[in-house]
């Protein structure tokens, strides 16, 4: 089973810890593309700070972030579950999790970034504000450098197993399961419900999601398909509505009342 989640805007800085080695990150068949994006943020970031900051779409008092980007190849790095400090993460919990669930987050967890494409957990890289639907100069859009990247990386990682898409919508137009690959694929959308109405709510999808992923990973299970996943689920006290399953895969609704 392999988990894609997003990234997390929000990051906290290392103080301490060796600059970024991109040859110790995991899915090294990523590394030409991860040098091209690293090289065209840092270059647009060593230049006209307030260009940056549009190119950024950062504030005019947010230059410290165009700053953080300017040096990335010699800031201190942390572990990925400790960068990510986002909604998801924090429900999520990496530090709470317990020994044989961090084993798992490790092996089954991919996190797309912008930065590098894809992540796991104990990966090392140093804190960076770069959102998936940025346009950088002599590169284009950043999904669009990753799209063709990512399918091969992530199809070597998955093999024969169930892929559960938790990505957000930016980060979803990275990359986008083939028909061949559908069978093996569950989308998970998160409603929240009141009242009998339906809808998408921010908090609630990153919250719920990140419970999901912790659940999951304390569980242990390794459901084979979208099915066996929602009877996971069900399992573990959510309500589950299976779609049917389409080109991309199958969605499931995760139906939420309270966060």
């Amino acid at each position: 089973m392999l988990i894609l989640l997003p990234p997390s805007e929000g990051k906290t800085v290392p103080r301490r810890g060796k600059p970024i080695e991109p040859g110790s990150l995991s899915f090294p068949e990523l590394a030409d593309v991860r040098e091209r994006v690293l090289a065209s943020l840092v270059d647009l970031c060593l230049g006209d700070p307030d260009q940056a900051a549009r190119s950024l779409d950062l504030g005019p008092t947010q230059h410290d972030l165009v700053d953080l980007d300017a040096r990335l190849r010699t800031s201190a790095t942390a572990r990925v579950d400790r960068v990510y400090t986002g909604v998801v993460y924090e429900a999520l919990g990496f530090d709470s999790l317990s020994p044989a669930a961090k084993r798992r987050a490790n092996s089954r967890l991919a996190i797309t970034s912008s930065l590098f494409g894809l992540l796991r957990p104990n990966d090392r890289i140093p804190a960076y504000r770069l959102s998936g639907d940025t346009t950088l100069p002599g590169l284009g859009s950043v999904a669009g450098a990753w799209r063709s990247a990512l399918g091969p990386a992530i199809r070597q990682a998955l093999g024969r197993g169930l892929l559960v898409d938790l990505r957000s919508g930016i980060y979803t137009a990275f990359w986008r399961p083939t028909p061949d690959l559908a069978r093996q694929v569950a989308t998970v959308r998160v409603l929240h419900e009141v009242k009998g109405r339906r809808q998408v709510v921010s908090h609630f999808n990153k919250t719920t999601k990140g419970r999901i992923t912790r659940a999951v990973l304390e569980d242990g299970g390794t459901p084979r398909s979208p099915a066996q996943l929602a009877d996971l689920l069900r399992d573990l006290g959510w309500k589950v509505e299976e779609g049917e399953p389409g080109r991309h895969g199958t969605r499931l609704d995760v139906v939420v009342d309270e966060v």
